[in-house]
């Protein structure tokens, strides 16, 4: 009998390592050309068994978990709102839980003040008579709300959820980047990506020693019951959107579900004679403890801000003022999110805890000052430039990819308004391995970790790392054509 040999299908080269560079940019994977990181072994390990068509078989079932799931969001274009299915690069961020722990204490210490600033701000102003900060920065913010003057809300904290931007530079050491202390998202984009990755590469979390994030909505649900006017250990929580127009809808009703809470519209919400807020059932009216408002202040009552929206509940900010609800974020708590403020945290944190700041700020300049604004006007190709309340990669001019048109339009803009813009040095921004087109090449990224503040501290292990997906872009928002990552904070290497 003829034996015939058995023949099997070559296997396709993997991609070869030592072709990938950086340049002179901190890479989060890749030390020297060919070479991890102690940290990103195990997934190096992993990557350097595959061909680069493999690995986009494992990312064509990303993007396909992603639709079967439903994770999306929103972008405004040309006055339509456009869902697109949430981009997500399949190769996960790693840090080390070393690091990583020295970051977590940093961004507490960082919101503690912060909340310790707003207080101040809305009561005793402390800070303004000492001549830390000065008074004008705060009454020309379009943030300071003067009906909050006065109101202390529940453990002193107004900013009960922050997501602080950070980015790290080519010396590979961490900054922060801005502070959202007003209607921060992203959070449900940072579980559900550990969700997709878990799906798709199941194999990868039995060899690293990975932080769980999933316990987030747990611990949302718990600080929000530490705001509540009654004592209960199950009281009434009520996420507030604006509507499925809003591009963070996916997240507001995600969160609520998550946490077993009533996900309510402004109109689902009435102020009774009493002064609580009621929500609209079969039943009847039933009594909210606290609302978690995805709204921006203007809109939240129209009684007291914006008399023309139809988002929010009117007498809602009197029932908050007397203590009847817990809302959080507090209205007001975005005074400490302007851009102009973020270029005084550091001598906040020192002011209030008597500390040096964990974190440091990125080097920044005020156009409001004179010998300042005189410096970024001579040096815009090298800065970044932005409005003082601007969010998602807006109204901001990033000198090394601009033209001098746009250049000398911002020059006139700071002119014309030197209160309202700040800027910075061009970072050198870290870059990662990402998925591009069927190649691997490094994109620049940044990280959202998110904070909670109520009757304790928490701090999300890791976060949303989001990607600047086109080459050589610093631009992150997905609005902007960014992607996103799963971060891992590895406490032991890989086996």
């Amino acid at each position: 009998m003829a034996l015939t040999k058995k023949t099997t299908k070559p296997k396709r080269p993997s991609f070869d390592w030592r072709t990938y560079d950086p340049g002179q940019f901190y890479d989060e994977l890749i030390s020297t050309p060919g070479n991890p990181r102690k940290v990103g072994r195990g997934i190096f390990s992993y990557l350097n068994k595959y061909s680069e068509a493999h690995l986009m078989a494992r990312q064509k079932a990303t993007d396909l978990a992603i639709q079967e799931m439903g994770i999306s969001f929103t972008i405004y274009s040309e006055g339509e709102n456009i869902d697109r299915a949430w981009p997500m690069d399949i190769i996960p961020r790693i840090i080390p839980s070393k690091e990583w722990a020295g970051i977590e204490k940093g961004l507490t210490q960082r919101l503690t003040a912060l909340n310790m600033f707003i207080n101040d701000i809305y009561n005793d102003q402390k800070i303004f008579k000492d001549k830390v900060v000065p008074l004008e920065l705060i009454t020309s913010s379009k943030d300071f709300l003067k009906p909050c003057i006065g109101i202390t809300p529940r453990h002193g904290v107004w900013a009960n959820i922050c997501g602080s931007d950070l980015v790290r530079d080519h010396n590979g050491t961490f900054y922060v980047l801005e502070d959202n202390l007003r209607v921060p998202s992203g959070v449900s984009y940072m579980l559900e990506n550990r969700a997709v990755s878990k799906r798709v590469l199941p194999h990868l979390f039995n060899k690293h020693s990975i932080l769980p994030v999933d316990d987030y909505p747990s611990q949302l649900f718990d600080m929000l019951t530490s705001l509540s006017p009654r004592k209960s250990d199950n009281p009434e929580i009520a996420v507030l959107t604006p509507g499925i127009y809003n591009s963070a809808y996916f997240e507001h009703a995600y969160l609520a579900q998550r946490m077993g809470a009533e996900l309510v519209g402004g109109s689902n919400l009435v102020v009774g004679n009493d002064d609580c807020v009621y929500m609209k059932t079969i039943n009847g009216l039933e009594r909210v403890d606290v609302i978690y408002r995805r709204i921006n202040d203007d809109f939240l009552d129209p009684e007291v801000f914006n008399p023309d929206s139809c988002v929010g509940t009117p007498g809602l900010f009197r029932a908050w003022a007397k203590g009847n609800v817990g809302l959080a974020n507090s209205p007001g708590s975005g005074v400490a999110d302007d851009k102009i403020i973020y270029t005084y945290v550091p001598k906040i944190i020192k002011y209030y805890l008597g500390e040096d700041p964990i974190l440091p700020n990125v080097p920044s300049y005020l156009c409001v000052n004179d010998k300042e604004r005189e410096h970024v006007l001579a040096n815009l190709p090298t800065m970044v430039v932005k409005p003082a309340n601007e969010s998602g990669g807006y109204g901001m001019l990033v000198g090394p990819a601009s033209t001098k048109k746009e250049q000398d339009n911002f020059a006139e803009l700071i002119k014309k308004n030197p209160r309202n813009y700040m800027a910075q040095p061009a970072l050198r921004l870290s870059t990662a391995p990402t998925l591009c087109q069927g190649k691997i090449e490094p994109r620049h990224l940044d990280l959202r970790p998110f904070v909670l503040q109520g009757s304790s501290s928490y701090v999300t292990p890791g976060g949303l790392t989001r990607v600047a997906l086109r080459k050589g872009s610093l631009v992150v928002n997905s609005s902007q054509g960014g992607g996103s990552k799963d971060t891992w904070i590895v406490e032991t290497e890989a086996k």
